[in-house]
């Protein structure tokens, strides 16, 4: 039998850019419910890309990002015959957008230096322009689906 639907809630859309993704986005940057704080982080992550990159709108710079940083394809670990195999699948795009967030956040935290509002523009800008180590994570996580293409067929 499937599982019942979940009610998924909605996010609001922030109130500077009127933006569900940004909203949700300074949600995975919010640590222990300080939002306020995770709102200045962000904000001050868009003037700074608005700064340096000499662009209107820093959203579509985040949204660029975003895209490149996206992963389609994944492996999940498949239990047959007494065997792990590595079984490359699509990924679902709520997850997609979770793993996204989660890798640039994660790879902004682990610069070195500046504030943390200075560290994550500078992962966006790089993600936006197809480097950055939350891309290099999305290469690797399509190469070892890659690898793995012969245990395709195990996918269920």
């Amino acid at each position: 039998m499937r599982r019942p639907i979940k009610n998924k809630n909605k996010v609001k859309a922030d109130r500077v850019y009127q933006s569900e993704k940004l909203a949700k986005f300074m949600n995975y940057v919010m640590l222990h419910g300080k939002k306020v704080t995770a709102e200045r982080i962000v904000y001050g992550a868009l003037d700074i890309i608005k700064e340096k990159m000499n662009v209107e709108n820093p959203i579509e710079v985040f949204d660029e990002a975003i895209r490149n940083a996206s992963p389609s394809i994944e492996v999940r670990s498949r239990r047959i015959g007494g065997a792990n195999y590595q079984v490359p699948v699509d990924v679902r795009p709520e997850r997609k957008i979770a793993l996204t967030y989660r890798w640039i956040i994660d790879s902004a935290r682990s610069r070195s230096g500046n504030s943390m509002a200075e560290r994550l523009a500078e992962e966006l800008m790089l993600a936006a322009k197809g480097e950055g180590n939350a891309v290099k994570k999305k290469e690797d996580t399509h190469r070892m689906a890659e690898a793995n293409k012969a245990f395709a067929h195990f996918a269920w």
